[in-house]
């Protein structure tokens, strides 16, 4: 009879719970003969509070800060497009065919960037000439100028003065635009 209660009781119970455990598989490592997990952490910048000397500078720290995360990833996107078409430029045979290539993709961006850059304020399009010299350490006036020629770039760096910009402004990380450069890179990082 005992044996009979013990076989009815454990026929309700179970050795172990089957609960999936919530976490993370993640890269092993051996270092120093242990394994450990190796994980990629992002750089974290640590920067000091701001003070700001009354609202007005206040607001326009937030709007700065508005204005990077608008167009900040258009100045990737140009960049990288000029990566790719000067590394395609090189790939092709004579100077009559890296014209009709630079037409081309002219004309293509011109269609792809157009409508936003409509939507772009002065302070704004004013950023991205200097964020565009940021991302491929070559002034606006200098890009436009190597892929176009001298001619265009000109026409453009004096259609740009007419509403006082300069394609030929360089973006200074340590001078000028050192909060602007807080700013991207924390943007860049994702804490902002």
């Amino acid at each position: 009879m005992t044996l009979f209660a013990i076989v009815c009781c454990s026929l309700r119970l179970q050795a172990q719970d089957k609960q999936s455990i919530n976490g993370y598989l993640v890269p092993m490592c051996i270092y120093n003969g242990d394994t450990i997990p190796c994980v990629q952490l992002r750089t974290v910048y640590i920067f000091r509070p701001l003070k700001f000397k009354n609202e007005k500078e206040r607001q326009e720290y937030y709007r700065l800060i508005r204005n990077v995360k608008k167009v900040y990833p258009i100045s990737r996107e140009i960049n990288q497009a000029i990566i790719e078409t000067y590394e395609y430029l090189q790939t092709l045979p004579n100077e009559k065919a890296r014209q009709k290539h630079i037409k081309r993709v002219e004309k293509g961006l011109k269609e792809q960037y157009t409508p936003r850059m409509k939507k772009l304020s002065f302070a704004q399009g004013k950023l991205l000439i200097k964020l565009i010299d940021r991302q491929s350490n070559s002034t606006s006036y200098e890009l436009v100028k190597a892929f176009m020629g001298p001619f265009k770039a000109g026409f453009y760096q004096t259609f740009a003065a007419l509403f006082g910009a300069s394609l030929k402004k360089e973006y200074d990380p340590q001078g000028e635009d050192k909060l602007t450069e807080r700013v991207v890179l924390m943007v860049e990082n994702g804490q902002i």
